[in-house]
């Protein structure tokens, strides 16, 4: 058996856990790729460097970064919502509602029950993509 083939076979874990980290790649591409690609901060790329595709520690990741990113669109929701008359006000309150929505049924599609695993760390990234995205829609709507 060739050097290759005795190193797979003795240690199956770490490729068992890059084929996983590889599957999930594939399972939150769709997620990022809805909102074009967000840039998320460098403590969440580091964290997800660090989880080593282990899925506890990607959800950690992902839930940390979502904490920010929320928090970030809280201050652009209310920062617009300062500029505008009563009636865009209105207008925005609606808006931001049916986004929510909106974002909370789509990202629940990908938490598909036969999808193992992954599908849980697809559904929790296209919830952080989407209010990444948003976070940064809301900030280009200011005057």
């Amino acid at each position: 058996m060739p050097p290759f083939q005795r190193h797979l076979a003795s240690h199956p874990a770490p490729i068992f856990a890059a084929a996983l980290l590889a599957a999930g790649s594939l399972l939150i591409a769709p997620a990022a790729a809805q909102t074009g690609t967000v840039p998320l901060s460098a403590t969440f790329q580091t964290c997800l460097d660090k989880s080593g595709g282990v899925t506890a520690e990607m959800h950690a990741c992902i839930s940390a970064e979502h904490e920010r990113q929320d928090q970030l669109l809280n201050r652009n929701y209310k920062a617009l919502m300062a500029d505008l008359t009563p009636e865009r006000k209105k207008q925005l309150q609606t808006a931001q509602r049916l986004w929510l929505q909106y974002r909370d049924a789509n990202c629940q599609f990908y938490a598909d029950p036969d999808g193992g695993t992954a599908a849980g760390v697809a559904a929790a990234d296209c919830v952080l993509q989407m209010t990444a995205g948003r976070a940064r829609e809301l900030a280009g709507l200011r005057p």
